[in-house]
């Protein structure tokens, strides 16, 4: 079993097409379709159902399939790994974050890193953390940064606690205050209270409803579907209110209204594959992070994130990271 033959077996499963894949690969079409047969004569297996127009996995392919897209991975990372050679004066770092903090705190240490690795390309994916878990697993990313605790399927992966960046309400400032003259607000002063709410999958939504879910009552979604910024654009209409980091918050013109209740914020992870060492532009990339100035403690929340917890207990009402933000 060659790793070209993985490689073209790949690109036929992911282009469910002959040609296609071939042309992705750089490779003429027969020659791509005898390595196919070799490899499933090598494994006494038929890997595709091959009929005119329509190519499908079998059951052997649809369970080779993870078991090349890791091996090719691997690979990779090996090959990179020799070439980052000379202090990194050459190589390539994928890293993937959520769009909150992509605005914030990773562009910051971005430029900490490339200052002293000029060489190194940068390659940033915003997504939520339950895909980034994902890319992680699947060998597409090199370090990400997620939420935590992670949910009880996710693959086995080593995280690092890096801060506890706490939640708030914020509000149109032209409205009348959510709490009045309080100070801060809780998560019961919700009940009934219009919410400006994100799209499915954001794991700000997640949390929130789990929050509210926790003190008793649903809560009362007068907008949803959007992305942060459409969000901060319905509360800033008088739409509603929303839970927010404080991170965003703090630079997005409304009012901010902290939390009285216990565990309304969440823990951000360094996040890499357990299985494998991470490439050395990874590991540096996670000693400047976690040498951050705001790492181990709270964007304005109230003590360390307590790195190094194994299961997240007591880090607020969510059991696990899920959406983008």
């Amino acid at each position: 079993m060659q790793l070209q033959q993985l490689r073209y077996f790949a690109a036929v499963a992911d282009t469910r097409h002959f040609t296609r894949a071939a042309e992705r690969e750089h490779v003429a079409q027969p020659s791509l379709s005898q390595q196919i047969r070799s490899l499933e004569r090598e494994l006494g297996a038929e890997l595709f159902h091959r009929a005119r127009g329509h190519i499908t996995l079998t059951d052997a392919g649809e369970t080779l399939l993870p078991f090349a897209r890791r091996i090719l991975a691997d690979a990779e990372t090996a090959r990179r790994e020799v070439q980052e050679v000379a202090r990194l004066r050459r190589g390539r770092l994928r890293l993937g974050a959520p769009p909150s903090l992509c605005a914030s705190l990773v562009p910051d240490v971005l430029r900490a890193f490339h200052a002293a690795y000029p060489g190194v390309e940068l390659l940033v994916t915003e997504d939520g953390s339950q895909d980034l878990v994902r890319a992680l697993a699947d060998g597409a990313l090199d370090l990400a940064l997620v939420i935590t605790p992670l949910p009880v399927q996710a693959p086995a992966l080593t995280t690092s606690d890096l801060l506890r960046e706490e939640l708030v309400v914020v509000s149109a400032p032209d409205r009348p205050a959510p709490v009045g003259r309080r100070a801060r607000i809780r998560v019961e002063d919700l009940r009934g209270r219009p919410l400006a709410m994100f799209r499915r999958g954001y794991d700000l939504r997640e949390f929130t409803t789990a929050a509210c879910r926790a003190a008793g009552f649903e809560p009362t979604f007068t907008v949803e579907g959007g992305e942060m910024d459409a969000v901060l654009g319905f509360v800033r209409a008088g739409l509603g209110v929303a839970v927010v980091p404080s991170m965003v918050a703090a630079r997005s013109g409304l009012r901010v209204t902290r939390f009285s209740t216990p565990g309304m914020h969440r823990v951000v992870s360094v996040a890499h594959r357990g299985d494998v060492s991470p490439p050395r532009a990874a590991r540096e990339l996670e000693r400047i992070l976690l040498d951050h100035p705001e790492a181990g403690g709270s964007l304005s929340g109230d003590g360390p994130a307590g790195r190094g917890s194994p299961d997240g207990a007591g880090r607020g009402p969510v059991a696990g990271g899920g959406g983008r933000s």
